[in-house]
């Protein structure tokens, strides 16, 4: 097992322990990332294909490879991950997330290792993909967190993160917006806590890795979440070992 610090915040852990149970529903509190699922999906698809050179067609790109998604909540990431042919560890601080992703994924027929805990859960230079999104800006040590999911990275490895951005824009839509209308459950955010894509590629590369991509996650009414050159609200960085 990996010798890295816990960094889980008890207070984000039990906030979204509480949201275990609506996790699945496209419609409930975890609605935001139902949408932002097709976008998130397609960025790691094409990451993925670019890594490891895959036929863009094909359905199991990550045949033969081990997977870990942290903070994986109920299986949002985990379960398609799966689907591409991994053997898929998915990790997450609330032990009531874990419950419903492991009873979601038998539901569905998929063999995903589940456990609860943090980043430290990992054994290291294990994995030949890992993937954390909107997870680091929840941790109590960002540094030690990157850290982690880098020492559980395989030579040749790719990591995959999202996270918001610290900007004027994100604090009134995310934190000032939809939390007041209720889009997302209050007190999911703390604006302070946000990363700037500077300050997210300094702890990767402080990590050891070189990073390879930073693209934004976009918002608009018409067209919903896209990939965008826009990262004032959110964006995700991926880096290789």
């Amino acid at each position: 097992m990996s010798t890295q610090p816990n960094t889980i915040d008890p207070k984000e852990a039990g906030h979204f322990g509480k949201l275990a149970a609506d996790w699945w529903n496209p419609k409930g509190s975890s609605a935001m990332l139902h949408k932002m699922g097709p976008a998130r999906l397609s960025y790691i698809r094409d990451r993925i294909d670019h890594h490891w050179n895959a036929d863009e067609t094909g359905r199991h790109p990550l045949k033969g490879k081990r997977a870990a998604d942290v903070g994986c909540g109920a299986g949002l990431i985990a379960e398609p991950l799966a689907r591409l042919g991994a053997a898929v560890t998915g990790v997450d601080a609330a032990a009531e997330n874990i419950a419903v992703a492991r009873l979601h994924a038998e539901g569905q027929g998929l063999a995903i290792d589940y456990r609860q805990g943090s980043v430290d859960t990992l054994e290291p230079r294990a994995y030949d993909l890992v993937t954390s999104l909107e997870v680091v800006e929840h941790v109590t040590d960002p540094a030690a967190f990157v850290a982690g999911l880098a020492a559980a990275l395989a030579p040749g490895g790719l990591l995959i993160l999202s996270t918001p951005n610290r900007t004027a824009a994100s604090r009134l839509l995310m934190v000032g917006l939809a939390e007041a209308t209720g889009r997302i459950p209050r007190g999911t955010h703390d604006w302070d806590a946000f990363l700037t894509p500077e300050e997210l590629a300094r702890l990767v590369k402080d990590a050891g890795l070189e990073v390879t991509d930073v693209t934004g996650l976009a918002f608009s009414p018409t067209r919903g979440f896209t990939l965008s050159d826009n990262k004032a609200l959110d964006y995700f960085l991926t880096a290789k070992r």
